[in-house]
């Protein structure tokens, strides 16, 4: 009988060769190919300053006032700092000064205040260089 090898009779190579030959894949190169490493920032020193200057107008003069009471009982330590006295009536400028330092613009709008204008002034520098300054301003339209 003759094989499909070449191998004739039952010896122990032709038994071998009957054996269906194991396929094992195609090594691949292990070479993994290197990762960019994680970028690290610089450190320049950079400085940045930003400003933001909101300019606001009193539009209801009692509803600005019934905050401000409001707001001194609830933070009596800033309304100290900005004058506020409980034997003396708050004035309107120093109750306008109280809500603005205890609010954010979009409540005081509620507060009886308006924005007449917003200004951001920012300064930026590195340790070599002189600050740049940036100044942007906005006025809402009515």
């Amino acid at each position: 009988m003759n094989h499909p090898t070449g191998l004739t009779g039952p010896t122990p190579l032709n038994r071998l060769a009957d054996v269906t030959p194991l396929v094992h894949p195609r090594l691949r190169s292990v070479v993994t190919a290197t990762r960019p490493a994680q970028p690290r920032p610089l450190d320049l020193r950079v400085r940045a300053q930003r400003i933001q200057i909101d300019e606001l107008v009193v539009d209801d003069p009692h509803q600005v006032l019934a905050h401000a009471r409001q707001a001194a009982l609830d933070d009596p330590e800033t309304a100290e700092q900005l004058g506020y006295s409980t034997t003396e009536p708050l004035p309107l400028p120093d109750a306008a000064a109280l809500l603005c330092a205890l609010y954010e613009t979009d409540a005081l709008t509620a507060m009886g205040l308006r924005l007449n204008r917003h200004t951001v002034r920012v300064s930026a520098s590195n340790q070599q260089t002189e600050p740049v300054s940036l100044v942007r301003s906005t006025t809402p339209e009515d």
